[in-house]
């Protein structure tokens, strides 16, 4: 039986910044497995008159990195988060808010076996770093969400069965950044909310 074992670290930071980034190409993924959306949900709509989506991360396509082998892909699903989650809804300022992808990157490290006749087992770490900014004239706020997730298998797992547990580790991976994106928005960008009466001072 695949062993699996899940973890989940979430990192939430505030702070006044500037950044720069680029933009990075996403590999397609096989048509069996379908793209995450998330239009379900209502939009969070920020007091800005637009949306950058940006993205630092350049995926290698060497080993140990292997998240250009992923069904799905955490880069292309991040900016899709963002085109269906946030919403510019305020054309009259001159606020812009920035999504900026800072890391998507999954690795594979080969785990030799502790004991005789168990075999040696494959850790992968999936890694989501995301910084949501809000530029108001000549200040700014942020808020950042790391995310990742640890999944171990045989090592001689097939790759139908490979793709099917890669697959639902980036639905469980983006299940929780979105709860604790939209957790941080409210905390730390709750000023730039539309239609928010109340705004928490930290």
């Amino acid at each position: 039986m695949i062993n699996l074992i899940k973890k989940l670290c979430i990192v939430s930071i505030s702070a006044l910044l500037c950044a720069c980034s680029s933009m990075s190409n996403n590999r397609a993924a096989p048509e069996r497995f379908s793209d995450l959306h998330f239009d379900n949900k209502a939009p969070i709509m920020l007091s800005v008159k637009q949306i950058n989506i940006k993205s630092e991360f350049t995926p290698s396509f060497t080993r140990p990195n292997v998240e250009h082998l992923f069904p799905i892909s955490i880069e292309k699903t991040a900016k899709t988060w963002a085109n269906e989650r946030l919403e510019a809804a305020d054309l009259s300022s001159n606020r812009i808010a920035e999504f900026i992808i800072h890391d998507a990157s999954v690795t594979e490290q080969e785990v030799k076996a502790q004991q005789f006749l168990q075999k040696d087992s494959l850790n992968y770490h999936a890694n989501l770093k995301v910084t949501l900014k809000v530029i108001d004239n000549k200040s700014s706020a942020q808020t950042t969400v790391e995310a990742y997730r640890e999944l171990t298998m045989p090592i001689d797992t097939n790759i139908e069965d490979k793709e099917q547990h890669w697959n639902d580790m980036v639905i469980n991976l983006f299940q929780s950044f979105d709860e604790h994106m939209q957790i941080n928005i409210e905390k730390y960008l709750n000023m730039y909310i539309k239609n928010n009466n109340s705004v928490t001072m930290f």
